[in-house]
């Protein structure tokens, strides 16, 4: 069963420094935890505050070549977790044809925003997502996700690079 999900925000995990993209259900009941790359929270922090860059980033790009190709993006749905990496397919229509691309979910979620496309996420990657540690200690699943499902997008700030 596939998930609405939206995002929450965007924070640095304080052990690795990398960006973590925080999905949410419309319920509030969910939350994951993505891990992405810096450049592609970037490009989502970006979308995200509606700032306009002097010329079209790649996931820009990528919205206009589908719109000009007659296109349009559907959804986006981060579909599976395989040795802790998730992965994500774009669902196209193009000139009538349905299509599905292979996606990282950073680079799906990103072309999500600028197409205001929903982001779905499979139920099942939700209940086998592990969330990480916190601490290097190492924090308790429990704790984090009811640390995850608390946050206020007025904790987290703005995200800058």
């Amino acid at each position: 069963m596939l998930i609405e999900m939206t995002i929450k925000g965007l924070m640095v995990d304080p052990i690795t420094n990398m960006p973590i993209v925080i999905l949410k259900d419309k319920a509030g009941e969910r939350v994951l935890p993505i891990w992405v790359g810096i450049f592609e929270a970037n490009a989502i922090a970006l979308q995200m505050e509606n700032i306009a860059t002097p010329r079209p980033m790649t996931h820009d790009l990528l919205r206009n070549i589908i719109t000009d190709l007659d296109g349009q993006v559907e959804r986006v749905v981060v579909s599976d977790l395989k040795d802790n990496t998730f992965y994500a397919i774009i669902h196209l229509t193009v000139k009538g044809e349905r299509v599905v691309v292979d996606a990282r979910p950073s680079d799906a979620i990103a072309l999500a925003l600028r197409t205001r496309s929903p982001i779905l996420v499979e139920e099942t990657v939700i209940a086998n997502a592990k969330p990480m540690d916190f601490t290097a200690e190492g924090a308790d699943s429990e704790r984090l996700q009811k640390w995850l499902e608390s946050l206020d997008p007025d904790d987290m700030g703005k995200y800058k690079m």
